[in-house]
């Protein structure tokens, strides 16, 4: 799974699999899979708010973990919505994606506000163990019929 990013649509008709470089490279290429994927299947969840998420994930994976060890973007198109998940091989979950932490970030500081937009701007997420580390999710709801971008 090193190396340049393995682009493997699934079997089922809207699930993508992709192995991403644990390098700051990695980001642009998960947020322009989510998006060609949304606009693909004409998906009515929030494109921009799936791009953002997805980056933030995707560079927390890269910044928090060892380099050399797998990132994975899973994404997955449902009725319900979108589904995000970012791999990577370190067991330790990140900090806490349902309650807020105490106080507010830092507005000077470059970091500290990711796991913030997750919580506030995903319907849902979260983490779960892997066999091989973790994954960190979220999803969105489609948005309602009028508020979705023209394509």
């Amino acid at each position: 799974m090193n190396g340049p990013a393995l682009y493997e649509r699934s079997s089922a008709p809207a699930s993508w699999r992709v192995a991403l470089p644990h390098s700051t490279a990695a980001v642009p290429v998960a947020r322009a899979l989510v998006r060609t994927a949304l606009t693909e299947q004409d998906h009515s969840a929030d494109r921009d708010t799936a791009e953002l998420l997805t980056a933030e994930l995707v560079a927390n994976a890269v910044e928090h973990t060892c380099a050399g060890t797998p990132i994975e973007l899973v994404v997955r198109l449902l009725p319900n919505g979108c589904r995000v998940e970012v791999h990577d091989g370190d067991p330790e979950p990140p900090g806490d994606l349902t309650r807020p932490s105490p106080g507010m970030p830092d507005p000077w500081q470059e970091h500290g506000r990711g796991l913030l937009l997750l919580r506030t701007l995903s319907s849902s997420c979260g983490h779960r163990p892997t066999e091989s580390g973790k994954a960190v999710w979220f999803h969105l709801s489609p948005l309602p019929r009028q508020r979705r971008p023209h394509s």
